[in-house]
């Protein structure tokens, strides 16, 4: 039988790939080709409307190859296909539960690559998508268009941030958990915003209020979601910046070597290109200033009202359907919101009294939630029955050693928000504890004795005070904390530049003859004030001199002379009998300024005037010399750094189950592996040790690098070295000379290649 012969409109059906080629080259000569092609398109497509179920697997794989070919041409051809991108929408749309997933992914890839092509926008591909997203039962589908939308976004923000686009899509996230709270459709917008916000696209606050309405969804699924990302979603997205950054860079060293030994190509030379653009991007990214992120506690719209919506919704709701587990997600959630804003929720406090026993399954993140929801603006009888409670149900004889520390741990923590909420009885009993023979209850008790060593010593008996505490209430410098009372905020140890500032004053004055006490009329009578804008590089890096220009008020202009009235100069023999006062004005002076010592003055020297790098320079140095912790040994630095710390811990890092275990695990009996385990930790991973050569091996096969000539003799064959020694033996004296004096002659002229000597 003979060969069949080809038409020519069959090839090309056979050749759609070459023809698209040609096409993509000359489109107008081409032209009456793709017309033909998008005809038999049509005739395929309005077969397949027709009954798209029982369509075959040859027309299907046909149709598939046809819609391909024209959304790769469609920008050659606009007119001509002006149709075609809502003839896909509707065949998706309509058709989707019926379609074959190779025609499905067809379709749905030629949407993404017309827009792409900017044939249609990003709205109308979402607004197509998503209805799609939440209505289909195939799996398989759902995921391929989460992944489109996902990288759709990250395409359309990439060099600049998108902000139409980013608001419809955020609207239709909204509306997706407002319209029904009980569907589950809402967890699309959960893992979608949750993307978005770990990659950094989405960093504003209606990304934020889009997870709001997820913690108040009725859906179970979709508010543990919601209250997972506020709880984790800043963590994630830390841990991602760090992986970027962590990323292996290109060795540039190690890539010239690689070019400079092997063979040279046009592949390997656009390579190397390719990895300097790289680099240098990379440089680039460096320098560029860091993006200020906000949490998303920061950026939630009316936090009072969210907790309290959440705290009826979830807690207080008897219907809710939260199981334990999920109910302590949205206590967590809550004790943060509380903490960090400083919210006043009375009826959350008198909801943690069922949980506090020992009994309790996760007790210790109960307390740990009841820790971060205390604040300075909580009531304190609202938090002395709680306080009242974990100390009879964790803290007496008869519990054990690991519940009587965290039980002292919790309640630490607490009066570290609210110093006031402990009564002297209560404290001075748990302090008792600090002589318990085990450890961890001891360390725990020590603990809130140093916490009340600092902001309430007079509650404290004489004996558990200790020097610093008690020279501080003799001294009247610790003062008794009222409610609600905030510090002020100064530039710490103003107050020492200001003394020191009027003791120079006073002395100049001294030592011009003046007064010790300087009047409005004498103000005039001051040393340059340029000089202190002059400071050694050491002090500051600050380069040039301000000027200072003299305030309005300070500018008298008058017409005649009587004015000026001369400065009361003294003898300078007098000055010790003036700087000397009376021990009569010395009683007046001090009942005058006792009253004030009970009140603590905040300095005003910076809101009067402007400081100059030298005040700055002087200012740390009095700093120093006034601190009293350089005289303590290291150990005592130590403490009271951890201290100072604790007392600081900042806001938006959370208070964790761990943290109130921490001094339980020093109560229970260790082992060998977990003292060792303990020893290391913190501690540098110690490699194994290895001998200089292997370590050098590593080190050039790191740098891409070979051994040299002489390792790989030695570690050649002996074999494959046998005839080469046995043909050197046989070897006359003359062939022996022979040998040598080309070698001497091959070395002078460079080697083989006589890279020397020309």
């Amino acid at each position: 039988m003979g060969r069949r012969k080809v038409g020519a409109l069959e090839k090309v059906e056979a050749d759609l790939p070459n023809l698209q080629h040609k096409i993509r080259r000359d489109p107008t000569s081409y032209k009456t080709d793709f017309e033909t092609q998008y005809g038999q398109y049509e005739s395929q497509r309005e077969l397949f409307m027709q009954a798209p179920s029982s369509a075959t697997d040859t027309g299907i794989i046909s149709f598939c190859d046809l819609i391909d070919f024209v959304a790769h041409l469609a920008d050659c051809y606009p007119e001509t296909t002006v149709d075609f991108p809502n003839q896909l929408i509707a065949i998706l749309t309509k058709h989707h539960p019926d379609l074959v997933p190779d025609l499905r992914e067809k379709i749905v890839g030629s949407l993404v690559l017309l827009r792409k092509k900017d044939i249609i926008d990003s709205s109308k591909l979402f607004q197509t998508f998503f209805p799609i997203l939440t209505t289909t039962p195939s799996k398989s589908l759902r995921t391929l268009l989460y992944q489109k939308i996902l990288s759709n976004l990250r395409t359309s923000n990439a060099k600049n941030t998108n902000h139409p686009l980013n608001r419809t899509t955020q609207t239709i996230l909204y509306d997706l958990l407002v319209s029904d709270r009980t569907s589950p459709k809402g967890l699309w917008a959960v893992k979608i915003t949750r993307e978005l916000w770990k990659r950094q696209i989405w960093t504003d606050a209606k990304a934020v209020g889009i997870m709001k309405e997820a913690c108040l969804a009725d859906n179970v699924k979709v508010a543990t979601g919601g209250v997972s990302f506020f709880l984790g979603g800043d963590k994630e997205r830390e841990e991602l910046e760090d992986e970027s950054s962590d990323d292996d860079a290109l060795d540039l060293g190690k890539l010239k070597h690689q070019m400079g030994i092997n063979k040279k190509s046009k592949k390997k030379a656009r390579a190397m290109e390719n990895a300097i653009a790289t680099v240098k991007k990379k440089e680039r990214r460096k320098k560029q200033p860091h993006p200020l992120n906000f949490s998303a506690f920061h950026l939630l719209h009316d936090p009072q009202g969210f907790a309290e919506t959440l705290f009826s919704k979830h807690l207080q709701n008897t219907h809710s359907r939260l199981n334990l587990e999920q109910k302590l997600l949205v206590l967590q959630l809550l004790s943060r919101l509380v903490g960090l804003h400083k919210l006043i929720i009375l009826p959350l406090y008198s909801y943690f009294i069922k949980y506090l026993t020992p009994r309790q399954p996760s007790v210790t993140s109960f307390l740990a939630s009841l820790a971060q929801a205390t604040h300075s603006l909580i009531p304190p009888e609202d938090l002395e029955p709680l306080i009242q409670k974990i100390a009879n149900e964790f803290v007496s004889e008869a519990a054990a050693a690991e519940v009587a520390s965290a039980g002292l741990n919790a309640i630490r923590e607490i009066c570290v928000r609210q110093p006031l909420a402990m009564n002297t009885t209560l404290l001075q009993d748990l302090v008792m504890y600090k002589k318990s023979k085990d450890k961890g209850v001891m360390m725990a008790s020590k603990g809130l004795l140093s916490l009340y060593r600092e902001v309430g010593a007079d509650m404290l008996k004489k004996r558990d005070r200790g020097k610093d505490a008690a020279m501080g209430l003799k001294n009247r410098e610790q003062k008794e904390r009222r409610f609600g009372e905030e510090a002020v905020g100064e530039i710490k140890g103003l107050d020492l530049l200001e003394k020191w500032r009027e003791q120079e004053q006073q002395r100049k004055r001294l030592e011009l003859g003046l007064t010790a006490e300087a009047n409005a009329e004498d103000m005039e009578i001051e040393e340059d004030d340029d000089d202190g804008w002059e400071v050694d590089e050491d002090d500051t890096d600050d380069s040039g001199g301000w000027i200072n220009v003299d305030s309005d008020n300070d500018i008298n202009i008058s017409d005649s002379d009587d004015d000026k009235r001369p400065s009361k100069r003294i003898k300078p023999e007098s000055t010790s009998v003036v700087a000397k006062p009376t021990c009569e004005d010395d009683d007046k002076e001090n009942e005058r300024k006792e009253p004030l010592d009970l009140v603590h003055e905040v300095s005003t020297l910076a809101s009067k005037t402007i400081l100059t790098p030298a005040d700055h320079a002087k200012l740390r140095e009095l700093q120093l010399e006034a601190s009293v912790n350089k005289l303590l040994p290291s150990s005592h630095r130590k403490r009271i750094a951890q201290q100072q710390a604790q007392l600081q811990r900042h806001a938006d890092d959370p208070l964790t189950a761990t943290e109130i275990e921490g001094l339980a695990s020093l109560s229970k009996k260790a082992s060998k592996a977990d003292k060792m385990a303990l020893a290391k930790d913190g501690k540098p991973e110690r490699a194994a040790h290895r001998s200089t050569q292997a370590i050098r091996k590593e080190k050039k096969d790191s740098q891409g690098k070979s051994s040299t000539n002489k390792e790989k003799a030695r570690k050649k064959n002996f074999l494959m070295t046998l005839g080469k020694a046995k043909g050197k033996q046989k070897k006359s004296l003359v062939e022996r000379g022979r040998v040598l004096k080309a070698h001497v002659e091959r070395g002078k002229r460079g080697g083989k290649r006589g890279n020397k000597g020309k």
